[in-house]
């Protein structure tokens, strides 16, 4: 997620700056349970996990949780250790990620694959998965048990399949969404739905809160797509065309070579099959993806995942609450643009 300097209307706080103040008393706790089960006698875990988990992310997924628990009345503690259970997941992953991935840079900073080798990225990022299984024994519910079990493989499942994926240009668009579905989508909808669960609340909110964090992550996900080839990647602290150098085929992609001319499908072939590029290929590919409508036209895909995001949301009473989870909708989608 962006730093704080997206502002809405009128220079009122963004929905993220909302979300933030209505969760930080708990957030503040779900920190203290992070830090304390990130602790071991191997040194390395907790230097080489805190290093990413203290890089500067907004933690958007467990402060879902806390807030859909808040959205269906909860007024117990079970959501804070899951909370910190849903960042264990998502670091862990990103750990994992980035080894595949040979990243070098997250958030404006070196990787842990960079500053400790792969070997090392792997196995930590093995410890918080493990850590995470603790804290869902801990709770001893089944729904939580199976949901966060069952997202585990999940997110399992996306990175395999991204790993078919890469560098084909031929990737179709619903393969891509079956990636972003696995990989990004589902541990939004399994952090929405845990305060359903942990609220005692019908299988109905439950359903709905998924749908609601499900389509949220995949609009999310389209957007950061789209914000790849877009110049607010500077703002961030981020390299444009990131996804373009290693080879990554996201929708923008898929948009741009299925409109394209012959010539500019070899040129396709060439850079991303290869993953071999210049400034000047990145370039050429920004200019086809103006030429096609790509990155406007990925972000109204993003919107529309948004409109059934925040259609879920309207099987509960009108609150505060529910219109700062609305506006995230938004937010996180047209932090592109």
């Amino acid at each position: 997620m962006v730093d704080n300097v997206i502002r809405i209307e009128s220079g009122a706080p963004s929905p993220l700056d909302q979300l933030t103040a209505l969760t930080a008393g708990n957030m503040a706790r779900v920190n203290e349970e992070i830090t304390g089960r990130m602790h071991s006698p191997v040194g390395l875990i907790p230097q080489l996990a805190g290093h990413l988990i203290s890089a500067g992310g907004k933690r958007l997924r467990p402060m879902l949780t806390l807030a859909t628990a808040e959205l269906c009345g909860y007024h117990g503690d079970r959501h804070i250790p899951l909370a910190a259970c849903i960042e264990f997941l998502h670091t862990a992953t990103l750990l994992h990620d980035d080894v595949v991935d040979e990243s070098a840079l997250r958030r404006g900073n070196q990787t842990a694959n960079i500053l400790w080798g792969n070997k090392a990225s792997v196995l930590v990022g093995d410890f918080l998965f493990s850590r995470a299984f603790q804290i869902m024994t801990a709770d001893g519910a089944l729904d939580v048990m199976r949901i966060l079990s069952d997202t585990s493989a999940v997110l399992a499942e996306g990175e395999v399949l991204q790993l078919t994926t890469s560098n084909d240009v031929s990737t179709s668009e619903d393969a891509y969404l079956q990636v972003v579905s696995a990989k990004t989508a589902a541990l939004f909808a399994a952090a929405c739905q845990l305060g359903a669960i942990v609220a005692d609340r019908p299988s109905a909110d439950e359903e709905a809160l998924g749908s609601f964090g499900r389509n949220l992550g995949i609009g999310f996900q389209l957007a950061d797509d789209a914000l790849d080839y877009s110049a607010k990647q500077a703002t961030l602290g981020k390299a444009i065309g990131d996804d373009f150098r290693e080879g990554k085929i996201t929708l923008p992609v898929i948009l741009a070579y299925r409109r394209s001319s012959p010539e500019e499908r070899s040129f396709w072939r060439r850079t991303l099959e290869t993953a071999k590029s210049d400034e000047a290929d990145l370039e050429r590919a920004i200019g086809l993806m103006t030429k096609y409508d790509a990155l406007p036209d990925t972000i109204a895909r993003a919107h529309h995942y948004g409109a059934m995001a925040k259609d879920a949301l309207r099987l509960f009473p009108p609150s505060e609450l529910r219109e700062v989870l609305t506006g995230i909708v938004d937010f996180s989608i047209d932090r592109a643009y």
